[in-house]
């Protein structure tokens, strides 16, 4: 009889168990999925602006007039100037690009370059998902979520507007993160507004 009691006992705890993953499942299939980092896009929004493909910069080589002159860069995420060629920028910040440049420069061509480098223009941002007017848009420094929604538009009826999904390259990798309306954005940043439920 106590054997019996016993397996009971253990049946009853499985059961118990059993019941606890299933509810935690349900509990978390409910909330925001567990890959979302919010907290990488406050650190990542104070760090200095690295430049990609899409970006348009003002290079002035001082005295140089026939250097001086805009570059997009390219899908590669490189510029290409008169005298030195393709200059690879990609993740680079301004100062980096200003020191490269000058670095090839004096590499034959110049005796003391003098430099100054600044972003003409900044990569595109896109809104996808539950708005007006989906699509790409230029991008205006010291944006946030909820002026670039309403560049597009606005929410559309179906739209959930108390956070929305915003994608970002951060350390060379795409990150997604499930952030309020007043979170800044960057250039390049994806934002994706959801369908409400009810």
């Amino acid at each position: 009889m106590a054997k019996i009691i016993a397996s009971k006992g253990v049946a009853g705890k499985t059961l118990t168990l059993a019941m606890a993953m299933i509810t935690s499942a349900f509990l978390s299939s409910c909330a925001a999925p567990g890959d979302y980092r919010p907290e990488l896009f406050a650190a990542s929004a104070n760090e200095p602006y690295t430049l990609a493909a899409g970006d348009r910069l003002r290079i002035i080589v001082f005295g140089q007039e026939s250097l001086s002159n805009t570059y997009s860069v390219d899908g590669a995420g490189r510029i290409a100037m008169p005298l030195i060629g393709s200059v690879p920028v990609q993740g680079r910040t301004v100062p980096d690009v200003e020191h490269e440049i000058a670095a090839q420069l004096r590499n034959g061509f110049i005796r003391e370059p003098r430099i100054s480098v600044e972003v003409e223009a900044f990569r595109p941002f896109f809104v996808l998902g539950e708005v007006t007017n989906a699509g790409q848009y230029p991008y205006v420094e010291a944006m946030t979520v909820r002026t670039a929604v309403a560049i597009a538009g606005g929410f559309g009826p179906r739209g959930y507007q108390g956070a929305v999904d915003v994608t970002r390259v951060v350390d060379g990798y795409p990150v997604t993160g499930r952030v309020p309306l007043d979170t800044p954005i960057r250039p390049g940043d994806t934002i994706t507004v959801r369908e409400r439920i009810f």
